[in-house]
C-alpha cells in the first residue's frame, strides 16, 4: 500500500555474547586513591569464582546500540496505533511521567510520619474527591493495584455489608457482555455466577433481570459501556429492580474513557465502580505494570472501606486505621502511589471540560473506525457504538481465512493487532478501540490496511495463512508454543 508507511518490524541483532572483542571495555575509572587489597584476603576462596568463560567484552557504544536495537523489537503505544479493544491503549503525556519522578515523590519512604507527608496525603485526598465526582459516587479507596483487585475489593465490601445485615446471599448476576474477570471475582468471594444473556441490541434485557433477581442474589456486575462497545441503556431501571430485592449494582468502570463528563454512573443507581487509572488517567497500559484500580462507592458501603482511609480534619490530613467494619488492607501501604500522582496531574491539566472532550473524541474515533470498515468486515451489531466496535471474520470465512489470520497479517503491515476472539458472545470477534489520542490520519492508515487485508483474503489468501513474514518470529504452532515455549532465541531462520 502506497499510503502506509509501515512494512514490518524486522531488526536483526545477535546475542550480546556473540559481540565485542577481547580487551574491549565500556568504562574508564580514575586512579584509586586507596590502598589496593587482594580480594582473596577478604573473601574465602571457596566463595570466589575464577572467571566466567565467554563473558562478553564490549565498549559503551556496543552496549548502548545492542539494547537500543533490542528495545525496537517491542511494539508500544509510542510506536504507533494500539487498537486493542477493551484496553484503552492510548498515548500518555510524558509530563505526567516527569511529575511522578520528582524527588519529593519518588524518594518518599512509605513509613514517613504523617506530619511530614501532608502534601502527599492532600494529593491522595483530592484525587479521591476528583474520582468520586467523575463517577458520581460518595467515597473512594485508592488502594487496589488494578481493575481485577478493584472488583474484588468492591465485592468484598458488598459481601461484608450484606453479612452485617444478617443476609447470606449466594448468587451474582453477570451479563455475557461483562469483562471475564467478573466471573472470577464472583467465585473468589464465594458467590455462584448466574449468566445474563444479552439481547439482539447487545445490551442487558430488563425482563431477564426481572426473572433472575431474587433475595438470593447479592449483586449484578455490569460492564458499562459493555464489551460490545454499547452503553447499557437499561442500567437505571436494572438498578431499581436489583435494589428492590435488596441487592447491589457493581459496575466495571474499565471503559470509563467513553463516559467522563457525560454520564455519572452513581446517578444511574450504581453502588460500586472500579476505575482503571492505567487505562483512562495517564498511566501507560500494557507495560507490565504497575496499574491502579481505585474503587468508588455509595455511602452505605463506607464503613467497609479498606484501611487506612485518608481523612481531613480542618487543614490536617491523616490515615484512619480505626474502622471496625473495614474489610482490611488489600494492598501494601496505600496503593501504587506513582500511578496516583500521574492520574492527579492528568485530571488537573485536563479539567472538567478536557475530560469530557476526551470521551467525546474517543466515541467519535470509535464510530469513525466502525464506519470505515463496515462492509469489508461483518458487523454483528449494526448500530452506533461508544469508544470501541466489534467486527467478525464472517465475510472472510468463505476464503478459509480466520480472525487469527487477519491479526497476523496486520503485523506484516507494522500494526499491532486488535483484541481477537473477545467478547465471547461474538464468534471470530475483532474488537477495536482507537482511543481519543489517535489522529484521523493514523486511523485512516489502519482502515486502509484492514481493507487491503480484506482484499488479500479474497485474492491471495495464502498471504494471510503464512503471515506474519516480515517479523523476528514467524507464525508459530499455537498449541506447541503454549506447551513447549521456546525461551532462548537462535538464528534458525525457519522459525
Amino acid at each position: 500500500m502506497k499510503k502506509n508507511r509501515d512494512s514490518g518490524l524486522i531488526q536483526d541483532e545477535p546475542l550480546i555474547f556473540e559481540q565485542g572483542g577481547k580487551g574491549r571495555k565500556g568504562y574508564s575509572l580514575p586512579r584509586w586513591d586507596i590502598e589496593e587489597v587482594e580480594v582473596n584476603n577478604l573473601i574465602p576462596s571457596h566463595l570466589l569464582r575464577s572467571g566466567l568463560e565467554g563473558f562478553p567484552q564490549l565498549s559503551e557504544v556496543d552496549v548502548v546500540r545492542h539494547f537500543t536495537r533490542l528495545s525496537q523489537w517491542n511494539y508500544g503505544v509510542d510506536s504507533g496505533l494500539y487498537p486493542l479493544g477493551s484496553c484503552t491503549m492510548k498515548y500518555n503525556p510524558k509530563v505526567n511521567e516527569e511529575i511522578a519522578r520528582m524527588r519529593g515523590f519518588s524518594n518518599l519512604h512509605p513509613y514517613t510520619p504523617e506530619d511530614l507527608t501532608q502534601g502527599v496525603l492532600k494529593l491522595m485526598y483530592e484525587l479521591q474527591d476528583f474520582l468520586a465526582e467523575i463517577v458520581g459516587m460518595d467515597q473512594v479507596t485508592l488502594q487496589p493495584a488494578a481493575g481485577a483487585q478493584g472488583e474484588l475489593t468492591g465485592m468484598m465490601m458488598i459481601k461484608a455489608c450484606l453479612q452485617a445485615r444478617g443476609e447470606r446471599r449466594k448468587k451474582v448476576l453477570v451479563p455475557d457482555t461483562a469483562h471475564g474477570t467478573n466471573c472470577t471475582t464472583s467465585s473468589i468471594v464465594s458467590y455462584q455466577m448466574i449468566e445474563v444473556k444479552s439481547n439482539e441490541k447487545g445490551v442487558i434485557p430488563l425482563e431477564k433481570v426481572v426473572d433472575l433477581m431474587n433475595e438470593e442474589v447479592a449483586a449484578i456486575m455490569v460492564t458499562n459501556p459493555n464489551t460490545l462497545g454499547f452503553f447499557e441503556e437499561n442500567l437505571g431501571k436494572i438498578a431499581e429492580i436489583v435494589h428492590q430485592k435488596g441487592g447491589f449494582v457493581y459496575c466495571d468502570g474499565a471503559n470509563l474513557n467513553a463516559l467522563m463528563g457525560i454520564v455519572k454512573l452513581g446517578e444511574l443507581g450504581v453502588d460500586v465502580v472500579h476505575i482503571n487509572l492505567h487505562k483512562t488517567f495517564s498511566t501507560p497500559h500494557g507495560g507490565g505494570g504497575p496499574g491502579a484500580g481505585p474503587v468508588a462507592i455509595k455511602k452505605e458501603l463506607a464503613p467497609y472501606l479498606p484501611i487506612p482511609v485518608i481523612e481531613k480534619n480542618g487543614e490536617t490530613y491523616h490515615l484512619d486505621y480505626d474502622r471496625t467494619k473495614s474489610i482490611g488492607k488489600v494492598k501494601a501501604f496505600y496503593g501504587n502511589f506513582g500511578v496516583l500522582i500521574k492520574a492527579y496531574a492528568y485530571i488537573l491539566s485536563m479539567g472538567s471540560e478536557g475530560l469530557k472532550k476526551v470521551s467525546e473524541m474517543a466515541v467519535l474515533n470509535g464510530n469513525y473506525l466502525m464506519k470505515g470498515l463496515k462492509g469489508h468486515y461483518f458487523l454483528p451489531y449494526d448500530r452506533p457504538c461508544m469508544h470501541e466496535c466489534v467486527f467478525t471474520d464472517q465475510f472472510q470465512e468463505k476464503y478459509h481465512i480466520s480472525t487469527l489470520d487477519i491479526a497476523k497479517r496486520l503485523i506484516d503491515y507494522g500494526f499491532h493487532p486488535p483484541t481477537i476472539y473477545f467478547p465471547l458472545v461474538v464468534k471470530g470477534a475483532l474488537m477495536m478501540e482507537p482511543t481519543e489520542t489517535e489522529s484521523k490520519e493514523s486511523i485512516d492508515r489502519f482502515i486502509e490496511t484492514m481493507i487491503e487485508i480484506a482484499k488479500e483474503a479474497e485474492e491471495n489468501p495464502d498471504l494471510l495463512r503464512q503471515a506474519p513474514q516480515r517479523v523476528k518470529v514467524r507464525r508459530l504452532d499455537e498449541v506447541l508454543a503454549a506447551r513447549k515455549p521456546k525461551l532462548k532465541w537462535t538464528r534458525d531462520k525457519s522459525q
